[in-house]
């Protein structure tokens, strides 16, 4: 069974840094892109980056791009999700999701995590 499980949301200063992590399991990681979405409060997903199975692609929303860096360490089946100089409207529930490539472009997620919560307030 395919288990994606995030970690790492907590309160942060606008201008502060996070790093959230997503643990993996039931499915070969090494061989699959994965992704990261957000969902601020009362507002629809929005797509935040993408990495490929193999880390080298990396893909982001222009509102992160810049300040958020997407990596992943296959040998610990964790990806990771780097957040720098945060803004309030960063403030989100941060999901990881499983990725569904063909080519170089991703066409869908077949599994997200339950979500951690990222909030970018004084």
């Amino acid at each position: 069974q395919v288990q994606l499980v995030e970690s790492g949301g907590d309160l942060v200063q606008p201008g502060g840094s996070l790093r959230l992590s997503c643990a993996a399991s039931g499915f070969t990681f090494s061989s699959y892109g994965m992704s990261w979405v957000r969902q601020a409060p009362g507002k629809g997903l929005e797509w935040v980056s993408d990495i490929n199975s193999g880390g080298g692609s990396t893909y982001y929303a222009d509102p992160v791009k810049g300040r958020f860096t997407i990596s992943r360490d296959n040998a610990k089946n964790t990806l990771y999700l780097q957040m720098n100089s945060l803004k309030p409207d960063d403030t989100a529930v941060y999901y990881c999701a499983k990725a569904l490539w063909e080519g170089s472009s991703r066409y869908g997620m077949d599994y997200w995590g339950k979500g951690t919560l990222v909030t970018v307030s004084s």
